[in-house]
């Protein structure tokens, strides 16, 4: 047999099979996930099936793609339906993102509607009350509740100790929180059970940091329930889909196309464009594929009505857009009712783009942090590019390899990087001749890249010769096409602070992350801290001080009962703490990420 990805099973059905596993064969569970995933799969229709051994097989019936229901998972050992088979075949499946219902309309607890007795010519109308904000339900409090539980539970046992019984848990929570409409943080739940497996399977695009931004989204969003009303519960809500919104007649004018390739696999093209009030949105086309789908996708026909731009093409040109829909983050719908024609473009230099390079870097940056931010509101909106006028200095090295310097409005040294490595793609090429003019100047646009130093991931230029663009990603400078092409690549002095842009905000940075992979216990055996807190201290951190004295503390705290035996650990004081302090560098940083971006200049 060939092996293929096991169907996507609904969180609901994953917590069911676990629970109803007795306490025995829940301890051999982990196991038993390890091993259903190395053995043979196939696929007949709706149906994949697992070779359990020689003589026994499991079926994942998966009607629409997803296993949606406990019944639709049997085995044929002896044991079954009671077989530890059954679910370790669900924790080894992906989690599937299930539909939830909308959330826009009032939830059932105020569904009635309002009947007001209809005043009579004797009586004058009572005064209506003035409304209350609107608070969580009792039972949007008791879900939160429960995430809040089974989150801190994860951070007690580390990555290594949040097996299949931790993640059936947070699952069931994430279930409950999405039937009483807590979209956000039963999201958040799934993303964490998500990078959780990834981090067991030693999965090599799992990232610790993507990992602490999920659980500390969850942790915190299920904080906020209980006492946030009105807007705020709105937001901490947050909304069961993005849906694509009406936006009627739109004309859109090219900017540049970049390619994407990730790393699950995928891979595609992303074509901005600007509307002529300057909002950016996008038509994009990613697939699984990798970086070959991304290189040959960029020459095929964009997805919106009947254009037959190809995203190369649109880049540079233009669409005159009717029936248009548009996500809250820029994405541009395909439906049916979009029709889309051919229309002129317009260059860097003119209206209506010509305006995205007005603002200062600064509130450029501010905008784009904004975006970009560990914990923003999903909805905001918003984009993550700024747009430069340059001058190129040179390279410089850094100890993860060579960026280019390049100098902004305001005397502000950038330093731009590739956006991608991949050396199918032009990036790395590109910007080493880039290297090699200094003192080119350069209409550019980049990806805010957060770093205590102004950086961005460098992806599309005006042309050399002033003659067009250049898609970095895609479209290849020649040496030619430079100022000077026997000019050596130069490297660049940063000034005096740029180079080695230091704050000690890591020390506590990286406790943080050390008790997602290790738990609480991790933290608990440092021992004194007292070296790193006055390091802290020296560079006016106080308050970061104060929270990695807390967070260790927390993490040892172990009191006795009467008879001197230990007592459970707080494991919600210790969450809190690690809460607090995840929140709390995370702000820290985007303060001095953007503080990096004022004008150095004194001001006259």
């Amino acid at each position: 047999m060939t092996a293929v990805q096991l169907p996507p099973v609904a969180p609901e059905v994953t917590a069911t099979l676990v629970e109803d596993l007795s306490p025995r064969l829940r301890k051999r569970l982990d196991a038993a996930v390890t091993k259903l995933g190395a053995r043979p799969t196939h696929r007949d229709g709706d149906t994949v099936t697992v070779a359990v051994d020689d003589e026994t097989e499991l079926r994942l019936h998966a009607p629409g793609g997803v296993v949606a229901t406990a019944d639709a998972i049997t085995c044929g050992c002896l044991l079954a339906p009671a077989c530890v088979h059954r679910a370790a075949a669900a924790c080894a499946a992906p989690v599937a993102d299930p539909v939830a219902e909308t959330v826009d309309g009032p939830t059932p607890e105020a569904s009635e509607p309002d009947s007001e007795p209809t005043p009579t010519s004797d009586s004058a109308p009572s005064p209506l009350p003035l409304p209350l904000p609107e608070v969580a339900t009792p039972a949007q409090r008791a879900a939160a509740d429960a995430l809040w539980s089974a989150g801190a539970a994860v951070l007690e046992a580390g990555v290594d100790g949040a097996g299949a019984v931790t993640q059936a848990a947070l699952l069931r929570a994430a279930h409950t929180a999405r039937l009483r409409q807590l979209p956000r943080a039963a999201g958040a739940a799934l993303s964490v059970v998500t990078l959780l497996r990834a981090a067991r399977a030693g999965d090599p695009s799992y990232r610790t940091a993507e990992l602490v931004t999920a659980l500390a989204e969850l942790l915190g969003t299920a904080h906020r329930v209980g006492a946030a009303s009105g807007a705020e519960l709105a937001a901490v809500r947050g909304r069961a889909r993005r849906p694509y919104s009406p936006d009627g007649a739109l004309r859109l004018y090219g900017l540049f196309t970049e390619p994407v390739v990730t790393d699950s696999g995928h891979g595609g093209a992303r074509t901005w464009v600007a509307g002529t009030d300057g909002r950016l949105c996008t038509v994009g086309d990613v697939a699984p594929g990798g970086v070959g789908r991304a290189l040959g996708v960029a020459d095929r026909a964009v997805r919106l009505g009947d254009s037959a731009l190809t995203h190369r093409e649109l880049g540079r040109a233009g669409l005159a857009v009717s029936g248009a829909t548009v996500s809250p983050d820029g994405r541009l719908g395909a439906g049916k009712g979009v029709k889309a024609v051919t229309a002129r473009g317009a260059a860097w230099t003119e209206p209506p783009l010509a305006a995205l390079w007005a603002t200062p870097p600064s509130g450029q940056a501010a905008r784009a942090l904004r975006s970009t931010s560990r914990y923003a509101d999903p909805d905001g909106g918003g984009s993550d590019l700024l747009f430069l006028d340059v001058e190129l200095l040179g390279a410089v090295r850094e100890s993860g390899g060579t960026c280019l310097l390049a100098r902004c409005e305001g005397d502000i040294s950038v330093r731009l990087t590739v956006a991608d490595d991949d050396p199918a793609l032009a990036h790395r090429d590109n910007l080493m001749l880039l290297a090699a003019a200094p003192g080119t100047r350069l209409r550019i646009i980049g990806r805010l890249v957060p770093a205590l130093h102004p950086r961005l991931a460098l992806l599309a230029c005006s042309h050399p010769t002033g003659e067009g663009t250049i898609d970095l990603g895609l479209d290849r400078l020649r040496r030619a096409d430079l100022p000077d092409p026997a000019a050596p690549v130069h490297l660049a002095s940063p000034q005096p602070g740029e180079s080695d842009a230091y704050s000690p905000l890591y020390l506590l940075e990286r406790r943080v992350e050390q008790a997602v992979p290790a738990g609480r216990a991790a933290l608990g055996m440092l021992g004194d801290v007292t070296a790193e807190t006055r390091r802290i201290s020296r560079a006016g951190l106080h308050t970061a001080a104060g929270l990695l004295t807390a967070l260790c503390a927390s993490a040892a705290r172990r009191d006795r009962d009467l008879f001197g035996r230990l007592l459970p650990a707080d494991t919600d004081g210790f969450a809190l703490y690690w809460l607090t302090a995840a929140r709390y560098t995370a702000a820290v940083a985007e303060s001095l990420c953007a503080a990096s971006w004022e004008d150095p200049r004194p001001a006259r």
